[in-house]
């Protein structure tokens, strides 16, 4: 766009200069046809300011069409700043619903972790009274066979012999 604005400013700039050095030539008087009559005035004014009057009407097609590139790049911007906040809102959202379910993903593994962990404590609790039962059994048993073996000691014969295995 500035190419054409100052490319546009040259033609003006050379046109006028051409006038300039032309003065005598665009203010001698002519006798121009009118479509009503025919009037005597400078045809180089005339055509001058036709050029002028074309030359303001491309500069101020050139402002409208700026402003208007303007106007649309403003309104495609505060339209991107809308989408950009949408796009934040919808990905904290999505950040925070991520984060609940993660949340109740580990409620349910300490839930299950505490299951687990009151399952193997009753396991152990389990096995410890086996264990005592079985060493209670155990020692009882030995002491039933201690008390044999000592009860079998105490009424042995002189020579050795059991006077109970006849």
């Amino acid at each position: 766009m500035r190419f054409r604005t100052l490319f546009l400013f040259a033609v003006l700039a050379l046109t006028l200069l051409f006038a300039l050095l032309n003065w005598e030539a665009f203010t001698a008087p002519t006798t121009l046809s009118l479509v009503f009559g025919t009037v005597q005035a400078p045809l180089g004014l005339i055509m001058l300011g036709v050029v002028f009057v074309l030359a303001a009407m491309c500069l101020a097609y050139l402002i409208w069409v700026q402003g208007s590139a303007l106007m649309d790049s403003r309104r495609h911007a505060k339209e991107l700043q809308l989408h950009r906040e949408l796009a934040d809102k919808a990905e904290a959202s999505r950040f925070t619903e991520l984060r609940n379910f993660i949340d109740v993903e580990l409620q349910k593994m300490e839930r299950v972790q505490a299951d687990a962990r009151t399952q193997l404590v009753a396991r152990i609790e389990e096995m410890e009274k086996r264990t005592r039962l079985a060493v209670q059994e155990t020692g009882s048993s030995l002491s039933a066979y201690i008390g044999e073996l000592e009860h079998r000691i105490e009424h042995r014969g002189p020579n050795g012999s059991d006077p109970t295995a006849h």
